[in-house]
């Protein structure tokens, strides 16, 4: 009796040992960021709500590489996700891309309305490229942050612009508004700007200050270019190994642990962006008399991103109806 109760126990062991997973996860955020606590903090309630089947290993700082490099590794099974920006994903899923259309968005209002009605269509979007994602991280609205001070688009063509270098929208919108950019991923920027290989970024002002590049930099044009958020993407085949009563664990707590993020960080760019200013980061207001430029051109940019198949015009029709709607009916309520 003592004997089959021992190989009932050994072969109970082996299969949970057997079953455990360790969830490899990059990301450029470093450690001891809001972000690496926060999600070191959900790890943990998993791992113990799990009993281990299901436990992380984070690399934080971008020790994997640039987010292609960590693409690679997810690809042949070295790691197994990854937080980065959505823009990163988009050649596995385009219109992951529509929330940082250029110049789609006049508040954050109007920003809330439409991911409350839009951010499901863009996690299902992740899911059927293979990648769970467990909701959507604001990363903020991004500025033009300079050496020289930007009022036009005149002033913008006279600069050495970044762009990430897997970011084809991007590269798209830089071309049609008459510039030349110079793509870059994230981690090589801060060299960039300080040996002058580029002299010109958008970013949100959390993620100016995160990176430091605040510090190479001395104006910001207040005109919100576009919007830009993260996403913790996860192996789908990875995910599906999972048994489903951890998966609901991990989807619970990852889900509830992102909102968290999301919410913090909008508040952290509202701070940050008046932190900027305290720097000594001077506000460049943009010429009225060219701002009808700016847009006609962000316009111009969008048609031939649809054209270029870069967005497709399901996605954009939906997320237009949806400004529409909020600019006619809700904002004069």
């Amino acid at each position: 009796m003592r004997l089959i109760q021992y190989i009932i126990l050994s072969f109970l062991l082996f299969t949970s040992a057997t079953n455990a997973q360790v969830l490899k996860i990059a990301t450029l955020a470093p450690d001891g960021s809001d972000w690496m606590n926060r999600m070191k903090a959900g790890a943990k309630e998993i791992s113990e709500r799990t009993d281990n089947r299901v436990s992380f290993k984070f690399y934080p700082g971008g020790v994997m590489g640039d987010d292609k490099a960590v693409l690679r590794k997810i690809k042949v099974g070295q790691l197994h996700g990854a937080a980065m920006p959505s823009g990163s994903l988009a050649p596995y899923y385009p219109d992951s891309q529509v929330y940082s259309l250029p110049l789609r968005f006049r508040s954050f209002d109007e920003i809330d309305y439409v991911r409350s009605k839009m951010d499901a269509v863009l996690i299902e979007g992740f899911k059927q490229s293979g990648f769970i994602t467990f909701g959507l991280s604001e990363g903020g609205l991004a500025y033009t942050l300079s050496k020289s001070p930007v009022s036009s688009v005149a002033d913008l063509q006279k600069l050495k612009v970044w762009v990430p270098d897997t970011d084809a929208m991007g590269i798209s919108a830089m071309q049609t508004y008459g510039i030349n950019p110079i793509p870059l991923s994230i981690g090589d920027v801060l060299t960039s700007l300080q040996t002058g290989l580029v002299n010109t970024v958008a970013a949100s002002p959390i993620a100016a200050i995160a990176l430091q590049w605040h510090n190479q930099v001395s104006y910001l044009t207040d005109l919100p270019l576009l919007y830009v958020y993260a996403v913790f993407a996860l192996n789908e085949k990875t995910y599906r190994k999972i048994a489903p009563a951890d998966q609901t664990i991990v989807k619970e707590v990852m889900t509830r642990t992102f909102l968290g993020i999301d919410q913090q960080n909008r508040k952290d760019n509202i701070a940050a962006f008046t932190a900027l200013q305290q720097q000594g980061i001077k506000l460049v207001q943009p010429d009225p008399d060219t701002l009808n430029e700016w847009h006609e051109r962000a316009e111009a940019s969008v048609r031939q991103m649809v054209e270029q198949k870069i967005i497709s015009p399901e996605i954009l029709n939906q997320l237009n109806q949806l400004l529409k709607e909020y600019r006619t009916e809700i904002a004069h309520k």
